[in-house]
């Protein structure tokens, strides 16, 4: 089972946080519910188990001690982080489950960020939290390789006649004169036309072609495009760091707002379907998270600064 690095990440944040100090019977709860949630964590919980029993062989920087009384907790997820993904000994875990191309793009944003690019022909690219991007501009072509995360394109008419291509791990998009966004998921890719239209091909079906049109998304994997949807109020507003929602679930809105912060933010299943409505800014999730008791019947716990679940009160 291949596992992202959210997955990770959130065995990283456990393993550090019991290593720092003790656990109560809450924390062990929480983590048991974590673990017992999904079998891909128990598969990141097992390989930091494969982790922990190395650990006299670490470089002592990075020890168990130093763990314990670690001023920054962030610094020592990361760190546990990097070897989960390949230091220390850990290469194999590097070799099957970390996206290399994505380690070693051209472009970057962390989790967080947003930037804009401008390229050579004029098209602008706002490339948006936890994004990956190589830009491949050739004689023929002008093509995009979205390694993970999101980008949101505004495409410029090319005086050569180039087509512009998006690749991902799932298929291409052409664009048709357009502005569009590209979401590159675990399994799929998500495609949302804000003018004019784009041309979908599937990796392993490029001869059967969806065209989808302005106001429209539809996402495909290696085979397949789903049935095109009307667009959502708001979708593409994060590019001016607004996230906008309307009659959305509690539980994906936490789910999307976790996407632009650090550790794991998670939503209790008994509150996940309470739904809400606004414009929230993206960078202000704490700020969010301290209202949402105001407009629901909710509270945000911090087991930890990077592990915050939001649950009835």
């Amino acid at each position: 089972m291949a596992l992202d690095m959210k997955v990770l990440e959130a065995a990283a944040t456990w393993f550090v946080q019991f290593a720092a100090s003790p656990p109560g019977d809450a924390e062990r709860q929480a983590w048991r519910q974590w673990l017992e949630s999904d079998p891909a964590h128990r598969l990141a919980w097992e390989r930091i188990e494969r982790l922990q029993g190395q650990w006299n062989s670490l470089p002592p920087d990075i020890s168990l001690n130093t763990l314990a009384g670690a001023r920054s907790r962030r610094r020592a997820v990361l760190k546990t982080l990097a070897l989960l993904i390949g230091a220390g000994g850990m290469g194999w875990l590097a070799r099957e489950h970390v996206p290399y191309p994505a380690l070693l793009a051209g472009e970057r944003t962390g989790i967080g960020e947003r930037r804009q690019l401008r390229l050579t022909d004029g098209t602008r690219v706002v490339l948006n939290t936890d994004t990956a991007l190589d830009v491949a501009y050739g004689e023929h072509l002008r093509q995009l390789y979205l390694r993970q995360g999101e980008i949101l394109v505004e495409t410029t008419p090319d005086p050569t006649g180039r087509p512009f291509l998006v690749h991902t791990p799932q298929g291409s998009i052409r664009a048709l004169g357009t502005r569009f966004t590209v979401r590159c998921q675990a399994r799929n890719t998500r495609v949302c036309v804000l003018e004019h239209a784009v041309e979908l091909r599937p990796l392993d079906a490029p001869q059967h072609p969806l065209r989808l049109a302005a106001g429209q998304q539809a996402s495909f994997d290696d085979t397949r495009v789903s049935t095109p949807t009307p667009l959502r109020d708001g979708d593409g507003t994060w590019a001016q760091g607004i996230l906008t929602v309307v009659d959305w679930p509690l539980g994906e809105f936490i789910a999307e707002l976790d996407r632009y912060r650090h550790g794991v933010l998670r939503c209790a299943n008994e509150v996940a379907g309470l739904r809400l409505s606004g414009a929230y800014r993206l960078d202000q999730i704490d700020i969010i998270l301290q209202n949402l008791g105001k407009s629901l019947p909710v509270r945000v716990r911090y087991l930890t600064r990077y592990w915050v679940t939001v649950e009835a009160t």
